[in-house]
């Protein structure tokens, strides 16, 4: 439940002065679940007060605003939230609160990413990480949802979190206006001489229809370290399109029907298999051909006057392939018997497809004075893998059928939100060797909040969830079947509190914040070897406050500590723990047309035993966004940034020790819609 953040300071200040409270009137939308208000803020970021689901939403303008190259680096900044090799696409994956991505097998299922309501990713593919092929200029928005308790519309078995994408529309070009427009955005950035441009195409003939075409294309060479020697293997190229319309119709244009879909393709030549590292070493080097797409149909119907009836239908698709040639020579594997496994694996083609059909509906009624906003859902999903024997990696099907629902029920300032998903799946292999196996599971949660009447709330949430078996784990061995007939399961406890205020210590200023504890047990673990149990929890902190002059201080911050134990009951420090992060930004608006910014984010890196750990790292980011009021330039949008200003030599927390982060970088980027 929010409303588009507002960026522009006057808008918030008009805002300021006819509202009251300051927070923004939250407004139902289906498949969002319980996200309570995003308190609008002078800062970067908006804050979510009133909820117990951890959520942080990063809009176009910040989207803008940080130039990312990845999909990844838009939503670094958010607490819990960590990188795997994130500066580039390859090997890159999204750790949250100490899930997710890993530098193995890639992904432990456990964080889910949808663009545009369409599941995307991969599995488990070895020593090639996830994969996320896709640019960021094709996006309005990044939701990231931390924890178990606001998943349950989304799936099972999700720990870590979920990262939501929403694709651009064509009215963000237009501004609803009828007619034609066209954006232009072009950036630069000095360390590997990267190169983006992102061309869209936008028709509005009238209030019942809007058209979207995009192209963009991002190309890097190999990137410099802060001692200035080349990271290699960090070159990429990537051209993605977007193509999407939507329509209105109805009584009083009270049903929707939108198309999207979107493309990347990255042609990769004699590069190392092995994405984690920089060099081809054992595994020796590829011809790569990653190509992904992901479509989507939705339809929408809510009909002004009923509040029973607030219902979607999501059609969605997700391809992705993986084409591989070994490069002969290019390590000792050719003609070494001693290796000739691997030959296998690094010429294996790997393909996923997903299709699911998902059916929501948001009920707003009143029961003996409890109001109540009930969404009920059934998810229908078949994810389809590539057979290849050769590399171990088993084909066949994932077929689950979900059933969900959430109840916000709110009686005065209290909030009581249970919350279920039950979830079936069948596992046909495609090779005729191997077993079919069936597995079902019941999830839930529940969540309070009480809500003061001088903008504290207080929160807390309890939530459960199993991880059922997946096409990658078949196989005809006693530690095969083991994990095709176990789930894994997980527990969340959540407490914490929120303000959000006006005048707090300056006529016209605002303070958000918003802390929260979180502890989580996973056990039953079949994504990890000989692991029996793994323990989680940590602190994030989010907070914002600015004055009416257009001076603004945002703080991120995470600290947390995990342990995993093993089958033999020695306990060591987690591997993929999340890293302990403070993010400070100060910044100065004059209005619409500058803004000013200086980023601090110290992080300290706490690997586990089998990785030597590394010295803390603190990075200054400098950016500036200038919008000409008038000339030849106005309406123009003109950005630069200074990032690791100090060229700090370093390395992410869970990145590869060879995968050394970008020294000092240059970027400009300028924007223009005509």
């Amino acid at each position: 439940m929010f409303m588009t953040p507002l960026r522009s300071s006057t808008a918030l200040v008009t805002l300021l002065s006819l509202a009251a409270p300051v927070a923004a009137q939250a407004q139902d939308t289906p498949g969002a679940g319980f996200l309570g208000t995003l308190f609008l803020t002078f800062g970067k970021r908006d804050i979510a007060v009133g909820s117990a689901v951890a959520q942080t939403v990063v809009d176009q303008d910040e989207i803008e605003d940080r130039q990312a190259g990845t999909i990844a680096q838009l939503i670094d900044s958010v607490p819990g939230v960590t990188l795997v090799n994130g500066n580039t696409p390859q090997g890159s994956g999204i750790n949250i609160r100490g899930f997710g991505a890993n530098n193995t097998y890639g992904t432990d299922q456990k964080v889910a990413i949808q663009i545009d309501g369409a599941s995307v990713g991969s599995e488990e593919l070895y020593r090639i990480g996830t994969q996320l092929f896709t640019d960021p200029l094709l996006y309005r928005e990044a939701t990231v949802l931390r924890g178990t308790i606001g998943s349950f519309a989304y799936g099972s078995g999700i720990v870590g979190g979920v990262v939501k994408l929403d694709t651009k529309n064509a009215s963000d070009f237009t501004g609803g206006e009828h007619g034609l427009a066209v954006g232009q955005t072009a950036e630069y950035s000095s360390n590997g001489e990267g190169v983006s441009s992102s061309t869209t195409l936008a028709w509005q003939p009238n209030d019942q229809a809007e058209f979207l075409l995009n192209f963009s294309y991002r190309s890097y060479d190999d990137y410099l370290d802060g001692d200035g020697d080349v990271v290699g293997n960090t070159a990429f190229t990537t051209p993605s399109g977007l193509a999407k319309a939507r329509f209105t119709f109805g009584e009083m244009g009270d049903q929707s029907l939108t198309f999207s879909v979107s493309r990347t393709v990255a042609d990769d030549k004699d590069v190392p298999y092995d994405q984690f590292a920089t060099t081809g070493g054992s595994f020796g080097n590829v011809d790569r051909l990653t190509d992904t797409t992901q479509a989507s149909v939705e339809y929408g119907y809510n009909p002004l006057g009923n509040d029973l009836v607030d219902f979607t239908a999501n059609l969605s698709y997700a391809d992705q392939k993986i084409e591989y040639d070994y490069v002969p020579g290019s390590s000792p594997l050719e003609g070494t018997p001693s290796f000739p496994f691997l030959v296998g694996t690094v010429n294996a083609d790997q393909r996923y497809e997903t299709t699911k059909l998902k059916l929501a509906n948001t009920a707003r009624f009143g029961t003996g004075g409890i109001g109540h906003s009930l969404e009920t859902g059934v998810e229908v999903q078949e994810r389809r893998r590539k057979d290849n024997e050769a590399a171990s990696a088993p084909g066949g099907t994932d077929d689950r059928l979900a059933v969900f629902a959430i109840d916000e029920m709110r009686l005065g300032r209290f909030t009581v939100t249970p919350a279920l998903r039950f979830e079936s799946a069948r596992v046909p292999p495609a090779n005729d060797s191997f077993d079919s196996y069936e597995n079902d599971a019941l999830m839930g949660g529940l969540a309070l909040a009480y809500e003061f009447d001088n903008g504290f709330a207080v929160f807390g949430s309890a939530a459960y969830t199993e991880g059922l078996p997946i096409i990658d784990d078949l196989g005809d061995t006693a530690a095969a079947i083991d994990k095709m007939t176990t789930s894994e399961k997980s527990e969340t406890y959540e407490l914490g509190a929120s303000f959000g205020g006006a005048d707090v210590f300056a006529a016209g200023d605002t303070l958000a914040m918003r802390g929260n504890l979180y502890r989580t047990e996973l056990w039953d673990i079949t994504s990890y070897a000989s692991l029996e149990r793994v323990n989680v929890q940590g602190f994030e902190l989010e907070a914002s406050y600015g004055l009416q002059n257009g001076l603004y201080v945002d703080l991120n911050a995470h600290v947390g500590h995990g342990e995993e134990t093993d089958t033999a009951g020695d306990t060591e420090r987690w591997r993929i723990q999340a890293a302990d992060t403070v993010n400070l930004t100060v910044g100065k608006r004059w209005n619409d047309r500058l803004d000013l910014s200086w980023e601090v984010v110290h992080g300290t890196d706490r690997r586990d035993s089998t990785v030597e750990a590394l010295p803390d790292a603190t990075v200054h980011n400098l950016r500036a966004t200038f919008r000409p009021e008038q000339g030849v330039f106005q309406e123009t949008e003109f950005r630069v940034g200074l990032e690791n200003a100090f060229d700090l030599d370093y390395v992410g927390h869970l990145s590869s020790p060879e995968r050394k982060a970008p020294g000092r970088t240059f970027k400009f980027g300028v924007t223009k819609v005509f």
